[in-house]
């Protein structure tokens, strides 16, 4: 989603120019766009997980608020690269590594709970960190649900990106037609 939405100006570049529209539209259709995949896969999941008799907790209702965070981090993102690709055209060759390196920054292959406890503060402030550790709870249970304060910080995480990447798209906007 955070790729797609970076390259869905430069992708879309003749319907920027040509027609007027709130162009803020093409990142957020890139990232929503993936929902409908999203929930093809997850029925899947939930039908594989209970054709093997594992079937969730309570725990599985905190999936929608999870994936509303999943989302608006990726609209956030996408609208930081998608403004910074319209200026600056070499964005488009740094995003594949940047997206590999947040992969790595994430608990996807190791758990959260490798990192030390003195580090897990900042290490909160990646918003995607409490996200994952979130969802494994959510769909495989356990004992341990995700620390308060780390879901506090991600919140705030994700609503500062949002934000942040709505002020700086409207404030690239105004220049966008001449520079793509």
């Amino acid at each position: 989603a955070m790729l797609e939405g970076s390259m869905s100006l430069a992708s879309n570049r003749s319907l920027v120019t040509k027609v007027y529209f709130p162009r803020i539209l093409l990142p957020a259709a890139a990232v929503f766009g993936g929902v409908v995949d999203l929930a093809i896969t997850f029925t899947i999941l939930l039908v594989m997980m209970m054709w093997f008799g594992f079937f969730p907790g309570w725990q599985i209702m905190l999936v929608p608020l999870l994936l509303v965070m999943v989302l608006l981090t990726s609209l956030g993102v996408a609208l930081w690269f998608s403004a910074m690709n319209v200026l600056y055209r070499d964005v488009q060759f740094v995003l594949p590594f940047l997206a590999q390196i947040w992969l790595f920054l994430t608990p996807v292959l190791y758990p959260a709970s490798v990192i030390p406890e003195q580090w897990r503060v900042l290490y909160a402030m990646n918003p995607m960190v409490t996200v994952t550790e979130s969802f494994r709870w959510a769909m495989l249970g356990g004992a341990t649900a995700p620390e308060p304060l780390m879901l506090v910080i991600s919140t705030v995480t994700v609503f500062a990106t949002l934000l942040s990447g709505v002020a700086y798209f409207r404030y690239v906007e105004r220049q966008m037609a001449d520079r793509i």
